[in-house]
């Protein structure tokens, strides 16, 4: 099954500062590319657990006495673990978004490129789809959708008018929601706007904010003294909650002070935002709006 190449391969598995010994975690297996570079840094008593929902992803499994494929959401990592014994880690890399694997395959309906039924499920097993999302969805709840996640200034009239279209016959395919939206896709800027209304269907459809928020606050019990988080982001709403979690140990707010004015979080950042390089992105297009952010448990 043809995965394209890891994004920031060397920055983020560099990142975990791997020991031979050292037990890992890649919550975002896809291709199977990160992984392989872990394992090449490990020893032969170093352990990896990789997490992925996808279905297609367990193709790519490798056969290695040290490596363990979870078919589970990351939500769930500290349960899983568990179940394996595994109570601390000394490094967890994600690769959040979505595999190019699942934009590539037309049916799994991830792309504006592709005409497909409105599905973008990352779990095939999940209930609810796109279709769900865009045909059942009350108008407030489309709104929010378009809004919070979209980040779309015209989504009031778009939650309007796909409840008005919808009335007549349901909305299947790809190209019938590009049609209902048309007005709102200028010539120039039709890719772009059509990329912010797929992003916003798509995290709702799979919770992944919800999901990355469940995960996020169980990494600093998981990880072991001097552990590493290796975290790449692809749009501002993940990047964000990463930045605020690693700083503040919150995602919304400031932490509680002593009376020196003084707060304890349990991540500290290392270096500054790592961003690809022009070649990478020219190699590998779906590089251009990743953002690298490591952290270190204090």
């Amino acid at each position: 099954m043809e995965y394209h190449n890891p994004v920031l391969l060397k920055e983020s598995v560099d990142g975990l500062n791997i020991k031979e010994d050292g037990v890992y975690v890649d919550v975002t297996f896809g291709g199977g590319g990160h992984s392989k570079e872990i394992l090449k840094h490990l020893g032969a008593n170093g352990k990896l657990f990789a997490f992925d929902q996808d279905q297609d992803a367990l193709a790519n499994s490798i056969d290695d006495s040290r490596f363990t494929l979870i078919h589970e959401n990351f939500r769930f990592v500290k349960r899983f673990l568990r179940f394996y014994g595994v109570k601390q880690v000394d490094g967890i890399l994600a690769d959040f978004g979505v595999s190019s694997h699942q934009f590539d395959v037309a049916e799994r309906g991830f792309s504006t490129r592709f005409e497909a039924d409105l599905d973008m499920r990352m779990n095939q097993k999940s209930r609810l789809s796109a279709y769900h999302v865009v045909n059942d969805y009350e108008e407030e709840q489309l709104k929010m959708v378009f809004l919070q996640y979209g980040e779309l200034r015209a989504a009031p009239a778009m939650a309007k008018l796909i409840v008005e279209s919808r009335k007549e016959t349901p909305i299947k395919t790809s190209n019938q929601l590009k049609k209902v939206l048309s007005k709102f896709l200028p010539p120039r800027h039709e890719n772009k706007v059509l990329a912010q209304i797929y992003q916003a269907i798509r995290i709702e459809v799979n919770q992944e904010l919800e999901a990355l928020k469940e995960f996020l606050v169980q990494t600093p019990e998981l990880l072991s003294v001097g552990g590493r988080l290796s975290f790449i982001s692809y749009h501002s709403l993940e990047d964000r909650l990463v930045k605020r979690f690693v700083r503040n140990g919150l995602f919304e707010g400031e932490p509680e002070r002593d009376m020196f004015g003084n707060f304890e979080v349990p991540l500290k950042k290392v270096n500054g935002l790592i961003v690809p390089t022009k070649e990478e992105i020219r190699l590998n297009n779906r590089a251009r709006s990743a953002k690298l952010r490591l952290a270190e448990k204090v």
